[in-house]
């Protein structure tokens, strides 16, 4: 996950700060330079680095800090607003017209993910209830607009082509016709990139903004792209003024410091963060949340979005019931498990939990392979057999793990877990049963 590295680093130099009680002007100074050196190897941009560690220092200087009893406590919290505030203080939203369609125009160099992350966004709003459509502005790389059809399928959302030889800039104004004639409140506009940035390129970008005016300008920046991703952001802002940026493959690189960068550079908002491969594997950018992962603090406030997502409310107070009765059967951890494999991997998970860390390459992903195994064997049964396990004799075993293709040892195994996990939320019982432990329920 993207900052892993710097997160690593920045944990390591915290808890030397707090095993030294009182600070001096000295230890706030090394410090410093021990935080700048993390940022650079996490590919931040030295000026942004440089700057960053000057505005903290001449906070961590001041004698609230020096003369306090927790010191490194400060310095901390300092570092915590601080990092905030370059990447933003606050989640910006997509500026959405007064008068429908909202018009999107992407844009980025090749490779960036512009194409995925239009049907992610597309996919985004319209969970949210509004009609997005797709179009397919990329004339140039080859099998570009079948990229973005097939995503119209796999997502629902329609995708507005053209006939070969139409320019990019007539596909834009006939896609927002379009749109206005068949209801659709949004409008993305899937637009070309190049392995480099060059005048051609940019003069039909210009071209596009210029015809269609559109109410969002969205640069793509590729996580991985590191301070490269500083020179791309900027020529990009110097010619279309960009209104914010998405970053994308932020699940693929552990450094990640084109974040901090690229809002530092162009001063424009990072408003969505791609997550993982999944066409919904996408979050708004939340920069107070972002610096709490970063210093190890966690993130509920995304764990909870991510929960209120995946688990239907009226199936989670169904569950809850059967726990504190402890009629919780096979048919229900099949549901449950189901869910949560929704939330994404588990090791994603963890690390939103404040206090909560991993083990070094310790690997808590969700063994797909697994699930599918398991979900496998529970299938295999009858409805009577999943409410009522006891009732599993030798030969219903050999039927259910036969029909799964597996052995009957791994019933037997599943069947182990299982009652091992009911025998504990029996020993708890009725309304002993810890809240942490009850399925999320939707706030009001």
């Amino acid at each position: 996950m993207a900052f892993e590295s710097l997160s690593e680093k920045l944990s390591s130099i915290f808890k030397k700060l707090r095993n030294r009680g009182k600070l001096s002007e000295a230890d706030v100074k090394e410090v410093m330079k021990e935080i700048r050196q993390a940022l650079l190897a996490a590919d931040v941009n030295y000026t942004v680095a440089k700057e960053f560690t000057a505005k903290v220092s001449q906070r961590a200087q001041g004698a609230e800090v020096l003369e306090s009893l927790t010191p490194a406590q400060q310095v901390i919290k300092i570092v915590n607003e601080e990092l905030t505030a370059f990447m933003g203080d606050k989640n910006d939203r997509i500026h959405l017209a007064s008068k429908p369609p909202t018009v999107i125009m992407l844009c980025g160099l090749q490779g960036a993910g512009k194409t995925t992350h239009c049907a992610k966004l597309a996919l985004y709003f319209k969970n949210i209830g509004k009609r997005p459509l797709m179009a397919a502005c990329d004339i140039y790389r080859p099998a570009a607009i079948l990229q973005l059809q097939v995503l119209g399928e796999k997502t629902g959302i329609p995708v507005f082509t053209q006939p070969e030889g139409t320019s990019p800039v007539a596909i834009a104004k006939r896609a927002i016709a379009h749109a206005k004639e068949h209801g659709n409140d949004m409008v993305f506009l899937d637009t070309a990139g190049r392995l480099h940035i060059d005048e051609t390129l940019m003069e039909e970008l210009r071209k596009i903004k210029e015809e269609v005016l559109p109410d969002e300008i969205m640069l793509t920046i590729d996580a991985m792209t590191g301070q490269d991703a500083v020179n791309v952001a900027k020529t990009f802002d110097e010619i279309l003024s960009i209104d914010s940026t998405i970053l994308t493959k932020t699940d693929g690189d552990t450094r990640g410091g084109a974040a901090l960068s690229v809002k530092y550079v162009t001063g424009k908002p990072i408003k969505f963060m791609g997550t993982g491969e999944k066409l919904g594997d996408i979050e708004p950018f939340h920069p107070d949340r972002m610096a709490s992962r970063i210093l190890g603090m966690g993130d509920v406030l995304t764990l909870i979005e991510k929960a209120e997502k995946s688990f239907d409310e009226k199936k989670a107070a169904e569950l809850e019931e059967k726990l504190l009765k402890n009629k919780f059967d096979l048919e229900d951890f099949l549901g449950s498990m189901e869910q949560m494999k929704n939330m994404g991997p588990l090791d994603d998970m963890i690390k939103m939990i404040p206090g909560m860390k991993l083990p070094k390459n310790a690997d808590l992903k969700v063994d797909e392979g697994q699930l599918r195994r398991t979900e496998a064997l529970i299938l295999s049964m009858t409805k009577k057999e999943r409410r009522n396990p006891d009732i599993l004799n030798a030969s219903r075993k050999r039927r259910i793990a036969s029909g799964a293709g597996q052995k009957v040892e791994d019933l037997n195994r599943l069947l182990k877990s299982f009652g091992q996990m009911k025998e504990m939320m029996k020993k708890f019982g009725g309304d002993r049963v810890p809240r942490a432990m009850r399925p999320h329920k939707k706030r009001k």
